[in-house]
């Protein structure tokens, strides 16, 4: 366990849900790959990586927490005075946190400083009896009672460290956070892409969106295989919101289990899908989520921001699979890619690869070809959907970003729903 940085101050340690309440924030949200100068084919490798990275830890049952490794990141500023800091954004996970100065050597580097909470008058304890210490599944008390430590594992490694108090800074605005001050991490390196930490936005009491005393948040996500890479934007309070005349589409949210990190998803009541104008032949018990043993669920469906590609569960993969060989025939050519299974011509998915409808309980989304096929390579566009049988939740479907993107997402968390309405991420 890392020694704590900071010490007690049980009144700053309550301090944080009075002053985050009614607040209303603006993110400006970029992809990981839009510093570098990779083409769009590379874009789409490395989301394959980052697909497969993340399934692997996500796997991990008794882990305390899932793994965060997401494309989106959100830069902020942290303390008085201000010092710049990156996180990446995710729904699957709760606590927010950042690597700080006394990391070093020990954790994994970073685009940025380490954030140094001795240099900052804002920077303040959470103590081990304060309210925010028996928040989270991620927090406990250090043995001694001196301090309320971090301590989260995730399947690409581990981090550890302090809760604490903190302004942060989001564009004009500003809010007090409980946050985690990792002291150390032992991640597998470029895990983060160079982000500082993570911002969570699951369900828990600890997560952004709680933690602001806030029930709504949206984010639209910009297309990350263009040439031209526009920063994504995420809402949180009463800045959250749907506009413009395309069709909305609104999903209740199926029921969690109480049982952490199960408790954190968001988990979604598909029922169906057609491809075209052929309604697949899938059992509606192959998205059903099920307890496998007390504590541990397996299967259901989870909308994820921290996963690129979309993975289906192999009844549903198999049923979709079969119904595009049919209808695109002679237009499919033979992968050049390991791991991808269907492709065509480049240039002709737009063309031949028909749309996708997801069928839920309370509303149907409509999923354009550009987002579930992508440019693989200079000769050929390929599905980039994933069977889960290949993978370690390989009964769970999870809806990735990528399939998310121009979708404006809007999280009612108070009423329990999902909405979805087609935009240009780019022009919000």
């Amino acid at each position: 366990m890392a020694k704590p940085l900071l010490y007690l101050a049980f009144f700053c340690a309550t301090l944080w849900w009075f002053a985050a309440s009614a607040a209303s924030l603006r993110l400006e949200l970029t992809h990981v790959d839009a510093k570098d100068s990779c083409t769009a084919e590379e874009r789409l490798r490395r989301a394959i990586v980052r697909t497969h990275r993340r399934q692997a830890s996500m796997g991990e049952v008794t882990a305390p927490v899932r793994w965060v490794e997401t494309q989106y990141i959100a830069e902020y500023l942290i303390g008085d005075p201000p010092q710049r800091a990156e996180a990446i954004v995710d729904t699957g996970s709760n606590l927010i946190w950042t690597q700080c100065a006394a990391c070093r050597p020990g954790c994994f580097s970073q685009n940025l400083s380490f954030y140094d909470p001795s240099r900052s008058r804002t920077a303040q304890p959470v103590a081990c009896s304060g309210t925010a210490c028996a928040l989270g599944s991620e927090t406990q008390c250090t043995r001694d009672r001196s301090a309320c430590a971090v301590l989260t594992a995730y399947g690409a490694g581990a981090v550890a460290g302090v809760l604490g108090t903190e302004v942060f800074t989001f564009g004009s605005q500003n809010a007090s956070l409980v946050f985690g001050c990792v002291t150390a991490s032992r991640l597998t390196p470029g895990s983060l892409d160079g982000a500082s930490g993570i911002i969570g936005l699951g369900r828990g009491a600890l997560s952004l969106v709680s933690q602001l005393g806030d029930t709504r948040f949206s984010y639209c996500l910009t297309p990350y295989l263009r040439d031209a890479v526009n920063p994504s934007h995420l809402f949180v309070g009463a800045s959250a919101g749907l506009n413009g005349d395309a069709p909305v589409a609104s999903v209740p949210f199926a029921e969690n289990p109480k049982e952490y990190p199960f408790s954190s998803f968001y988990y979604l009541p598909l029922v169906g899908m057609t491809v075209g104008s052929a309604k697949l032949a899938i059992a509606a018990a192959a998205f059903g989520l099920r307890q496998v043993a007390t504590g541990v669920w397996a299967g259901g469906v989870l909308i994820d921001s921290g996963t690129p590609f979309t993975s289906l569960v192999d009844a549903a993969y198999q049923a979709l699979r079969a119904e595009l060989v049919l209808q695109l025939g002679a237009s499919l050519v033979q992968p050049q890619i390991e791991g991808l299974d269907l492709c065509v011509p480049r240039g002709d998915a737009g063309k031949v690869v028909p749309p996708l409808v997801l069928h839920f309980r309370g509303g149907d989304v409509v999923v354009p070809p550009e987002n579930y096929w992508g440019p693989a390579d200079t000769a050929t566009d390929c599905m980039v959907l994933f069977n889960s049988a290949a993978l370690p939740m390989n009964e769970t479907t999870i809806i990735g970003n990528y399939m998310q993107q121009d979708m404006h997402l809007l999280y009612d968390l108070g009423n329990g729903v999902l909405s979805f309405q087609p935009a240009d991420c780019s022009s919000m």
